[in-house]
């Protein structure tokens, strides 16, 4: 078993969500949210910060920590544990433009409901639903976009 550790960030332009669209090879076809393995050097939110840039050109910023979720996968020489820290983050633009080297297709800013019925992995759609209760709390204080919060 190997052990790998991924940060990631739920990202709202306008109370839209930014989802991207994966299809590597017809064999792993979903819309899910930007995610991507630290690289020495880096802390979570670095992390974070330069895979949704990576993966779908959006300049966004963290707001909070969200929570960590953990899976398994099967590679053809080991078995993968994975850790994925998710952040709330907010994008300054509707701008997206999906990393084609990662096989991703297609990009875009999406209504809760939207986004929740088309990400592909539950684990995902429970961060989101996490994510998406943060911002309408903070929407309902006030305190979304205000630099003074941050």
């Amino acid at each position: 078993m190997v052990e790998a550790t991924s940060c990631g960030g739920v990202v709202i332009f306008r109370g839209k969500i930014l989802l991207l669209y994966k299809n590597y090879k017809h064999k792993y076809e979903g819309w899910v949210l930007p995610k991507g393995t630290v690289e020495e050097g880096e802390d979570y939110k670095q992390t974070a910060i330069r895979e949704v840039k990576e993966e779908s050109g959006a300049d966004a910023r963290i707001i909070k920590f969200i929570d960590t979720t953990r899976y398994t996968f099967n590679t053809p020489q080991n078995t993968v544990m994975k850790d994925v820290h998710w952040y709330l983050m907010m994008s300054d633009s509707y701008y997206s433009k999906p990393q084609r080297e990662e096989y991703f297709v297609d990009s875009g800013y999406y209504k809760f409901h939207e986004a929740y019925h088309l990400l592909k992995f539950s684990n995902e759609k429970q961060i989101l639903e996490k994510a998406y209760e943060e911002y309408t709390e903070m929407k309902r204080k006030n305190l979304w976009g205000s630099r003074k919060y941050f």
